[in-house]
């Protein structure tokens, strides 16, 4: 157990990059040089991660600490991963609480949130290239499009398009539908309307089906916290992606961030254990199954789907944001040079951009 913590911990101050970083320094560190697995079992268990709700790469530091130690190995490794990220977040949303108001820090603020919508179109393309497998996917992702403008909420619009490309592949394969009623009833529970008494079951559904990248919380987020309860705006979702960018380990811990704006310290301790909960207990009741699971056609069907759908509900909110983003020539300045640099640099870490953002935002205040 020391040795999981201790690895873990170090982690979880260095792993900066996102979820790609954190699983290529896994790689390197626990099949290389560790030896605690090898590459195919890395591999199954990076493929498990995108079986179940959560964000994979911590995800993988539960199933790493599941092999090395057992069930006690999987919460000390994703706990240890998680805290530094959840402390250093929660640091900068009291930054931000004190001193995003002042006359002078608003403008680097604006630039920041600016720069920001590149990594949002990024993610969005990268995304989009890697779901949109099939003609039928396109469809999918196309009339989610329009419900999401339309208003319908965004898990009920993730979840259904999973559940109706599920229920059309078990029309094909009727023989599959009695060893899949689990996920259906799963599904079912899971697409209960939403309750707006406590903040913690909000970030504890969101956990529940948050499928897709770290980004796609945000898409999640904008629904339940936005439009259903008016406690967030679309500048301070983007506040948090910044806040993600900028902080080591997990991008879900930007969820401390908005619990601390929403309800203080309490908020910010109540989002995080909302969000994180349920990938605690998916990894831990479905490692033994990580290879039924991996042959699962309707699983696959399922997450096709849902995939889909997630980068079409960050394409609405996305639209959403920049609405709101840019305000004047100055901002949108920022965001077209950012655009330019976040695509033409591919390589260039993401914190260049943002602390670009903030400079530009100050000079051109002066102007």
């Amino acid at each position: 157990m020391k040795e999981i913590f201790q690895y873990f911990f170090k982690l979880g101050w260095v792993a900066f990059g996102g979820p790609a970083a954190h699983v290529a320094m896994m790689q390197d560190d626990l099949v290389e040089r560790k030896k605690w697995l090898t590459n195919q079992e890395f591999l199954d268990y990076m493929g498990a991660t995108n079986l179940i709700p959560g964000p994979n790469s911590t995800e993988m530091t539960m199933h790493a600490g599941y092999h090395r130690g057992g069930a006690l190995g999987l919460f000390v490794a994703g706990m240890s991963f998680i805290f530094p990220a959840v402390c250093l977040t929660l640091a900068v949303a009291v930054f931000f609480e004190k001193f995003s108001e002042i006359e002078w820090v608003v403008p680097i603020i604006n630039g920041i949130k600016a720069a920001v919508l590149s990594f949002i179109l990024g993610a969005i393309l990268k995304l989009g290239k890697k779901a949109v497998k099939t003609q039928l996917l396109a469809a999918v992702g196309i009339l989610v499009i329009i419900a999401s403008f339309l208003g319908v909420n965004e898990i009920l619009c993730i979840l259904a398009a999973g559940i109706i490309m599920m229920l059309f592949h078990f029309a094909t394969n009727r023989n599959q539908l009695n060893n899949f009623a689990p996920l259906l009833l799963f599904s079912a529970v899971a697409a209960i309307p939403y309750s707006k008494w406590k903040l913690f079951f909000i970030f504890l559904k969101v956990g529940a089906v948050l499928f897709g990248s770290g980004y796609v919380l945000f898409a999640y987020l904008d629904g339940e916290l936005i439009d259903q309860v008016g406690w967030l705006t679309h500048e301070d979702l983007v506040e948090a992606i910044a806040v993600g960018q900028v902080t080591p380990g997990p991008v879900l811990s930007t969820s401390t961030f908005i619990g601390y704006k929403v309800g203080g310290f309490s908020g910010a301790i109540l989002a995080t254990l909302g969000i994180f909960l349920p990938s605690f207990f998916y990894v831990w009741l479905l490692n033994p199954l990580i290879h039924k699971m991996k042959e699962s056609k309707p699983l696959t069907v399922f997450l096709q789907a849902v995939n889909v759908a997630a980068v079409a509900v960050m394409v609405v909110v996305s639209v959403k944001m920049a609405q709101s983003i840019v305000i004047d020539w100055k901002t949108g300045a920022i965001a077209a040079l950012s655009f330019f640099v976040y695509f033409y640099f591919k390589k260039l870490n993401t914190l260049w951009i943002i602390l670009g953002g903030a400079v530009l935002g100050f000079i051109l205040s002066l102007i």
